[in-house]
């Protein structure tokens, strides 16, 4: 029977190998209603966790951001609750996630100069270099921006 290699470390009496710690997480999140008033109080969320984590500087983008994000989500028409999350991701990154309750995914389109709107993926988009995405889940999505300090 074949045995795992830090099984058999431990049985012959040595330390096993250490391991890489994961990336340190830290984050906050908020539920939130499907709400234009919802987009204030994620605004506001993010500012207080980027002063609380020393990130002053990236203030501006990741609140831009974060409207963008809760503002589509708001315009899904879900009656429930959205769930906004700000991650600090091993110094590096900051994610901005809204989890709302729509499979119906974004749509990354070019406006025209004319055009009033269409321009919020866009400016994401542009804000994170393209460091963007969506995770479909069986109840919805997660739409997630990632600003790089």
């Amino acid at each position: 029977m074949a045995t795992f290699p830090v099984q058999r470390t431990l049985l012959e009496g040595r330390t096993p190998p250490r391991l890489e710690s994961p990336p340190l997480l830290r984050a906050d999140e908020v539920l939130l209603a499907y709400r234009p008033e919802s987009v204030g109080q994620a605004r506001r969320l993010v500012r207080r966790q980027l002063m609380n984590w020393g990130l002053p500087r990236l203030i501006d983008t990741a609140e831009l951001v974060t409207s963008e994000l809760v503002t589509n989500a708001a315009k899904t028409g879900c009656q429930l609750f959205m769930t906004v999350t700000v991650t600090l991701i091993a110094d590096a990154t900051v994610r901005i996630s809204v989890r709302d309750g729509s499979r119906a995914l974004p749509v990354l389109i070019r406006a025209s100069d004319d055009d009033e709107g269409h321009r919020g993926l866009g400016l994401v988009h542009q804000l994170t270099n393209g460091r963007w995405g969506v995770t479909v889940e069986p109840l919805g999505k997660v739409v997630h921006a990632d600003i790089a300090r």
